[in-house]
């Protein structure tokens, strides 16, 4: 063999197994250029809605165009655009008898614009006592019923926690297929008499997710491999800094999934059809994931590797990463073996009780019984810049993340070139 070839191969951490796919074409200095475009301040931390996440789809829309994507099937174009409704609160009055209650004591889930209730409509009445488990009952209510939710005081804390996080909005795909729930932190049992009201702003706006293919020879098996590109947009200011710019979360996985899109465009076409998605609105709920496997026939899809927060060394050193709901199926080992002879390596999750495998985008597609799963290398335990506005760019490493991109691209390859098919994921033990 010549042994040029082999020292330029042993140096992108390939050994003897990994011969026939040169990945040196995946640069540090492109994941340098990508990551730092996208986590830029002139993007203002992506959040949805704004108009940083919109730069963002435009300068990720125009990096598949120069890598030469086709547009989804059935989509013009690589920007896959749909309709949300955001909710947000206006007013809000309670009065118990003649008693009026505080603001500070009232929050609603409700989809609608205003809300008139009083003891004569016969809403159902549930208390959340003193000696109750707060979550456990938010979870007992049903969902399709209109509620008034008395709140004992003791649980004050938890009270004001859903309060602050419903006071910023909420956002759903549309409107009326839920009831209204009330809550109100008194210690009254039963109230008699009351009349409460509640006004809301209901705004119809768009989210987009950008997507591009590479048809494979197989054009109705598709392999996913997808990122989120929308973060927390602006916070709190801290030493003057108010943008939580998502280097790590999820710049990095987003740049993961586009220069992959352009080292497969790279090679031979592959025997199945490879889509390349940059997601939206993973922070808020993962809307755009759901819009996105409400497109196609999940069982046409044959895997998916999500990429999130792979700027950082894991816990099991160099050149490696996890793998979220290892255990549900076998997609994680293939991964391995493909990486046999190589310095890169992958694991199974070592942070179970995060939850991490619900925590992304492949929980949707999971759901549907897709060989979903997240690639990461966080260590979420001890990780201090997620969600805060010191997730910058000088904290991500940029040579692991180069070496990342490298391996899952050694790592999906039998995938891709069909001689690998993963188990199916057991969706009745997906919740």
């Amino acid at each position: 063999m010549n042994l040029k070839l082999t020292a330029l191969l042993l140096a992108c951490g390939l050994g003897p197994a990994a011969f026939a796919q040169d990945v040196s074409t995946i640069t540090q200095d492109e994941v340098t250029r990508i990551v730092s475009t996208l986590s830029h301040d002139s993007m203002q931390g992506r959040a949805s809605f704004t108009p940083g996440i919109d730069e963002a789809a435009d300068f990720i829309q125009n990096e598949f165009k120069q890598i030469g994507l086709k547009p989804l099937p059935g989509e013009d174009d690589f920007l896959q655009t749909f309709d949300m409704y955001r909710i947000s609160p206006e007013e809000k009055e309670a009065k118990f008898r003649r008693s009026k209650i505080s603001e500070e004591h009232i929050f609603a889930i409700t989809d609608k614009e205003e809300l008139e209730w009083n003891q004569k409509d016969k809403v159902k009445t549930v208390r959340i006592g003193e000696n109750d488990n707060f979550r456990e009952a938010l979870q007992g209510l049903d969902n399709k019923e209109d509620v008034l939710v008395l709140v004992h005081p003791k649980h004050q804390q938890m009270f004001e926690r859903y309060q602050h996080y419903l006071e910023r909005g909420n956002v759903k795909q549309q409107l009326g297929g839920e009831g209204s729930k009330v809550f109100i932190l008194t210690d009254e049992q039963t109230p008699k008499k009351y009349k409460i009201e509640i006004e809301n702003k209901v705004e119809k706006l768009q989210l987009t997710n950008v997507a591009g293919m590479i048809e494979g020879k197989r054009k109705d098996e598709f392999v996913v491999f997808s990122g989120h590109y929308d973060h927390i947009g602006i916070q709190e200011a801290v030493d003057g800094d108010s943008i939580a710019n998502g280097a790590d979360d999820d710049a990095a996985g987003t740049t993961a999934m586009m220069l992959l899109a352009d080292y497969y465009k790279q090679q031979p076409q592959p025997e199945r059809t490879l889509l390349f998605v940059a997601f939206t609105a993973e922070e808020i709920g993962g809307f755009g994931s759901r819009y996105f496997s409400e497109q196609l026939n999940p069982d046409q899809i044959v895997a998916m590797f999500n990429i999130e927060m792979v700027g950082k060394p894991s816990k099991f050193g160099p050149n490696s990463a996890y793998l979220t709901g290892f255990e549900r199926s076998d997609l994680g080992q293939l991964m391995q073996k493909r990486l046999e002879g190589t310095t890169y390596s992958i694991h199974p999750d070592p942070y179970p009780e995060q939850n991490l495998f619900y925590r992304s985008d492949n929980a949707t597609l999971a759901r549907l019984g897709v060989p979903a799963h997240t690639i990461s290398s966080v260590q979420i335990d001890q990780d201090k810049t997620y969600h805060t506005v010191n997730d910058e760019l000088e904290q991500l490493n940029m040579e692991h993340l180069t070496n990342m991109i490298r391996a899952i691209a050694l790592a999906s390859e039998g995938v891709v070139n069909g001689e690998d098919t993963p188990t199916r994921v057991d969706k009745s033990q997906v919740r």
